[in-house]
């Protein structure tokens, strides 16, 4: 159909003539409400981003000479932070003469990824650059559709192979 008849159509129909893809030979067009066809395209994208999930990082900063007391409390901040849902990133800041002892912040940083464990996911290992040290950590993946099961239990008829012998 030519442009001109397309249009002609539109305006005896109270409608617009939208062009769908201009790209195609012949370009495609459409008879539509150009006004509802903007209402419904803009309603989809909130809906998609009312659906979607930000990721935010927290920064939970350690020393070298760090407390147990205080090494607890922070580790306790990780473990909330990640139960949340945020992955966060442990930091070491090397002040002055601390730059010749970052064994000790790079020991910090492996005992908390060996206490937070199976609990998050490492994305980065600990790594310098410049005079800190950091680490990220991210939330496991949950694995949806599958339950928790109890292990099945021995039948009546057959006792378990401890019981037996």
């Amino acid at each position: 159909m030519q442009p001109f008849e397309a249009l002609k159509i539109a305006r005896e129909r109270g409608l617009d003539l939208v062009e769908i893809s201009a790209t195609a030979n012949p370009p495609v067009c459409r008879i539509q409400d150009y006004g509802k066809f903007l209402y419904e395209k803009e309603k989809q994208e909130r809906a998609a981003k009312k659906n979607q999930k930000t990721i935010t990082i927290k920064e939970v900063k350690f020393r070298i000479n760090v407390d147990e007391h205080d090494y607890e409390f922070k580790k306790n901040h990780v473990l909330r932070f990640l139960e949340q849902g945020d992955k966060v990133k442990a930091t070491i800041f090397f002040r002055g003469r601390e730059m010749t002892h970052t064994n000790l912040g790079r020991e910090v940083l492996e005992r908390l990824l060996k206490e937070v464990g199976d609990r998050a996911v490492v994305e980065f290992r600990p790594r310098m650059e410049g005079n800190t040290l950091h680490a990220i950590l991210a939330p496991p993946k949950k694995v949806e559709g599958k339950k928790h099961q109890a292990p099945p239990r021995p039948q009546e008829g057959n006792p378990p192979a401890a019981q037996q012998a």
